[in-house]
């Protein structure tokens, strides 16, 4: 099958996190022989802003870790239907410009023979749906959308019977534990300071309770203003700047333990919708412990795969007992890696995409034989 996917950027993951879930599926795909093409904008945001922090070798991570996949850069003047061409689906990321969903919407209509889906992996649902809706997605098939609140919404929108909840997940062949075990201390944690949506949160239930309990902190991410690396500073946080996601499983390995700050619009109105982080942190086999997350789809085994603080106080007793309990450390690694690889790796979410463009095609040949 030929598969088209438009995203932001594929080659960088600089605030982009979706980027590591597409390496993962898109990887998936390529091995079980399907033709798949990227096509992601000029000078994205994202990708502009890594190179101009790091230059063009912050692009040398991917490159090593993901050889097998590429994309191509298009601008405004350039054919559309050009690139869908030959295509059996096409599958466009909710993070690209109007004009081009509502294009590829249009060929769509006008008879194109691909299946088209719109993918959603954000809060503008519910944070800015003006937004979202202002997408033309009159031509489209379906949606996926990263969490069942998110379907709830766009079955509100009238999509009911059209979209389906298709989660992130752990790229396995990237993110699992290290293969030689060395000595682990502190506290890794890898996130963006973003846009106010977890401050307090941070600070309540990562920079306190680690200095509380004596567990030295290292995080890396971007985006952090001057007020957090002021806050960073004042609890003795080290700080590292960006990291490639290729980079994240060697970082988990070199730390006792992780943790999960939802962002305040999955902890409270979009629920059960956890950060990659999450599918990727449990697949290296680090120890994590959440803050207050309501796993509302029962995707994990709360306290056996991870542990939940309510509070501040809460998370320091956690990370207490992971700094000084190996056997709990050993038994969080366990569980959590048997959840994941049973139900959250890219290969189980690749079975997901191909069984919902099964039900695609067969509504397509009833369509026919009915018509």
């Amino acid at each position: 099958m030929k598969i088209v996917y438009f995203t932001h950027s594929l080659a960088s993951c600089w605030n982009h996190g979706n980027a590591h879930f597409l390496r993962g599926v898109l990887s998936e795909l390529i091995a079980r022989d399907h033709d798949v093409r990227v096509f992601a904008p000029e000078n994205s945001w994202s990708l502009t802003n890594l190179v101009a922090d790091h230059g063009p070798e912050g692009l040398d991570a991917y490159r090593t870790a993901y050889p097998e996949l590429g994309s191509v850069c298009y601008g405004e003047e350039d054919e559309i239907a050009a690139m869908v061409g030959g295509a059996d689906l096409v599958i466009v990321h909710e993070w690209n410009e109007h004009r081009l969903v509502a294009e590829i919407g249009r060929l769509r209509k006008a008879g194109a023979p691909f299946h088209l889906l719109f993918h959603d992996t954000h809060h503008r649902a519910v944070s800015a749906p003006h937004e979202m809706r202002a997408y033309d997605l009159s031509g489209y098939d379906g949606v996926l959308a990263f969490g069942e609140a998110l379907s709830e919404v766009y079955r509100g929108w009238g999509w009911q019977g059209r979209v389906w909840t298709w989660h992130e997940a752990a790229d396995l062949r990237r993110f699992h534990p290290p293969v030689e075990e060395g000595t682990r201390e502190g506290l890794v944690w890898v996130g963006n300071w973003g846009d106010g949506e977890r401050t307090e949160e941070l600070e309540n239930f990562l920079f306190r309770p680690a200095q509380e309990v004596g567990l030295p902190l290292d995080i890396y991410g971007v985006r952090y203003p001057a007020e957090a690396l002021a806050t960073l500073q004042r609890y003795g946080v080290q700080y590292h700047g960006w990291a490639p996601n290729a980079a994240a499983p060697a970082l988990f390995a070199r730390a006792l333990a992780t943790v999960h700050v939802p962002r305040r619009y999955y902890a409270t109105i979009l629920p059960g919708i956890p950060t990659i982080r999450v599918f990727e942190a449990l697949a290296c086999g680090i120890p994590l412990v959440s803050a207050p997350w309501e796993d509302a789809e029962h995707l994990f085994r709360p306290g056996t795969d991870y542990l939940v603080a309510r509070d501040g106080a809460e998370m320091a007793r956690h990370l207490n007992a992971l700094k000084n309990d190996p056997d709990l450390r050993a038994s969080l690694v366990a569980h959590g890696l048997e959840t994941i690889r049973a139900r959250h790796s890219c290969a189980h979410r690749v079975d997901e995409l191909l069984a919902i463009v099964g039900q695609l095609q067969q509504s397509t040949v009833r369509q026919r034989e009915a018509a």
